[in-house]
């Protein structure tokens, strides 16, 4: 076993759909063609969003698709204080504040400087709170992001660069509602795990550059990144729970597994037992992905 760790980490919003089984196989792949663990994280921080259930369905479709992981998974929700630490560490620092803003707050100060939300952009923080409350009560906790462009190499995009603070602005590491922030939690939760390599979908892309500021400031190690290609939906965005995407149909894992491969470049033989498909794709993936 070498010292590769993967992970894939769904959130528990509904089942698996075709494309979450991509973002799955892809990390799996790299992990088995590496020699290394694969591990799950249910990355259910975010709970009015969770579904009832839906962690053990998506275990429950992994294991049928011949995906399951080398050690028991882990839950975000069992681990917030490991959050907490992360976010005391960086005030200590001077790297987090609170800030008092509603979103309406932020939009009328956005066009009080003549800008707009973009239609599929982030909401860019102005930085109102910066340098205090001015006698707002603390609503979140935010980051304070440090000038200058974040430059980073994916295995299959390539060189990467973004200007988080003028793109993104300080962003919330622990939300108005007491619930940690995704950036926050997913830099622990890596860093805890010991994760060395992240395979995901490119619709996150975006968010690397604010994750890998997150590792430098609490001292953590940065794992290699690969960003695989997405599923679809009709209306030619990423296929997601939120714009309709139908449950993983697994009547025959087979034929999801060898679908699945299609989308990351991989032929397979989809009527060949489950185990000599995946091992095909094993071999496939080395050869691309060394």
């Amino acid at each position: 076993m070498s010292s590769y760790r993967g992970r894939f980490a769904p959130s528990p919003t509904g089942p698996l759909h075709a494309g979450s089984l991509v973002a799955a196989l892809a990390s799996w792949l790299d992990a088995r063609a590496h020699g290394g663990q694969w591990l799950v994280r249910i990355e259910d921080v975010d709970q009015p969003r969770c579904v009832p259930g839906a962690d053990d369905e998506i275990l429950r479709q992994l294991a049928l698709c011949g995906l399951s992981p080398d050690a028991p998974p882990q839950w975000q929700s069992r681990r917030e204080n490991l959050y907490q630490a992360a976010l005391e560490r960086l005030l200590q620092h001077g790297l987090a504040y609170p800030c008092g803003c509603s979103r309406k707050d932020i939009e009328v100060a956005l066009r009080a400087q003549g800008l707009e939300r973009p239609r599929h952009g982030e909401l860019v923080y102005p930085g109102i709170c910066r340098t205090g409350l001015r006698g707002k009560e603390a609503r979140a906790w935010r980051f304070r992001v440090p000038d200058g462009t974040v430059a980073w190499t994916d295995r299959r995009v390539g060189v990467h660069l973004q200007d988080v603070a003028a793109q993104v602005g300080d962003f919330v590491l622990q939300r108005a509602d007491g619930l940690f922030a995704y950036q926050l939690a997913v830099v622990v939760d890596d860093a805890e795990q010991g994760i060395t390599h992240v395979v995901r979908g490119a619709d996150l892309v975006d968010n690397t550059p604010r994750q890998l500021l997150l590792l430098r400031a609490l001292g953590y190690a940065q794992p290699s990144y690969l960003h695989g290609p997405l599923v679809l939906g009709g209306n030619g965005e990423k296929l997601s729970k939120q714009n309709g995407a139908a449950p993983l149909d697994l009547a025959d894992p087979r034929a999801a597994v060898a679908a699945a491969s299609a989308v990351l470049g991989i032929a397979v033989e989809a009527r060949a037992p489950l185990a000599d498909t995946l091992a095909q794709a094993v071999a496939a993936w080395s050869a691309r992905w060394p």
